[in-house]
């Protein structure tokens, strides 16, 4: 019974996945999954694995919420790309770009405007009823020609130890990168499990108007989404171009927004709104880094390797439908049905004759 219940557990699927991933990369490369210990920080690949997905984690996060206030926000990348721009100008404009209070000021500066941002998002779905994918379409054109405005594209190298912690440091043996996913996830989850923020979002998701007419008041929760949508997104380009130690407006964050959508649906949030799942995200978020790491190892093309992790997605997406593994174990039932006996003469038994005197 414990199986069965598992199994129709909706993370199975992305668990398998990742597992088989992993299972791949350790046989393509040995020592893949090896962790070694050197000056006090671990490092290996599935250490880079956890450090460069924690980019795409938080934008998921953030996109999970969204997405299950029946949203959705296309803008991420376009804000991951802002707040690193103006998080280098402001360091590189600066008299002491080692000074912990720039560095500071700098991330302040960044995750302020990610939030104005969310508002302006907020602002369009919850008040003015635009839709969401158009809302946020807005922002994805304008926000990548904000940041080459800021960068006057160019890109902004900063040479900031200080800066250069929050991407590539590392605090207690582990990459701070994992560490800041991490705490983003565990506070989320805190928010929307041990208080009735979470029924809310789900209430909002499954049915806006009867929502609001229950008292609920899905204005304000659709706007606070939208803005921890936004600063999730803010940190994540922060922490983009502390591990590259610089700005890059044309491809900081570029596709981050379809990566994040593809984690959140491989983990097994609706799009129709309502169920989400943050567990899931997280496996979604691991899966889609992995497979950027796969695809280096098998060495594909790098114009093949959209196809390829889309073909993994799909097949991922597909064994979690319902639907469709009914309709296969159907066809394969079919197939295993016994083929009815023949019935002949002799099976048949005898007629009375009838006589014609």
């Amino acid at each position: 019974m414990m199986l069965k219940g598992f199994a129709r557990t909706p993370l199975l699927w992305p668990a398998i996945a990742l597992v088989a991933l992993l299972i791949l990369n350790a046989f393509l490369t040995p020592g893949f999954l090896s962790v070694r210990v050197q000056d006090g920080h671990l490092y290996g690949s599935v250490i880079d694995i956890l450090r460069n997905g924690a980019p795409t984690l938080l934008v998921a996060l953030g996109m999970t919420l969204v997405i299950a206030s029946r949203g959705i926000d296309l803008s991420v990348g376009a804000v991951v790309a802002i707040s690193g721009a103006l998080a280098c100008s402001h360091i590189a404009a600066a008299g002491d770009p080692a000074s912990v209070p720039t560095v500071f000021a700098a991330m302040g500066i960044a995750l302020a405007v990610a939030a104005v941002l969310g508002l302006w998002n907020g602002m369009l779905v919850a008040a003015l009823g635009i839709q969401p994918i158009i809302a946020t379409l807005v922002l994805m054109t304008a926000g990548r020609g904000i940041a080459l405005f800021v960068t006057e594209g160019q890109i902004i190298t900063v040479t900031s130890p200080p800066f250069k912690v929050l991407g590539a440091g590392f605090f207690l043996g582990l990459p701070v990168a994992i560490l800041v996913s991490l705490a983003v996830f565990v506070l989320i989850g805190l928010l929307t499990r041990r208080t009735a923020l979470g029924t809310l979002l789900e209430a909002v998701g499954i049915n806006p108007e009867a929502s609001r007419l229950a008292g609920v008041r899905s204005r304000t929760i659709v706007f606070a989404i939208y803005v921890f949508c936004a600063l999730c997104a803010g940190i994540a380009g922060l922490m983009i171009a502390s591990n590259i130690s610089a700005a890059d407006a044309n491809n900081a964050g570029l596709w981050i927004e379809m990566d994040a959508i593809l984690a959140v649906v491989i983990g097994g949030t609706s799009l129709l709104g309502g169920r989400y799942s943050l567990t899931g995200t997280l496996l979604g978020a691991l899966i889609i880094q992995t497979l950027t790491t796969t695809v280096y190892t098998v060495g594909i093309r790098p114009e093949v390797t959209l196809v390829f992790k889309s073909l993994v997605v799909v097949s991922v997406v597909l064994l979690q439908s319902a639907k469709f593994r009914a309709l296969f174990g159907r066809r394969r039932t079919r197939r295993r049905a016994p083929v009815p006996a023949v019935e002949t003469a002799a099976a048949v038994p005898d007629r009375p004759k009838v006589s014609h005197r």
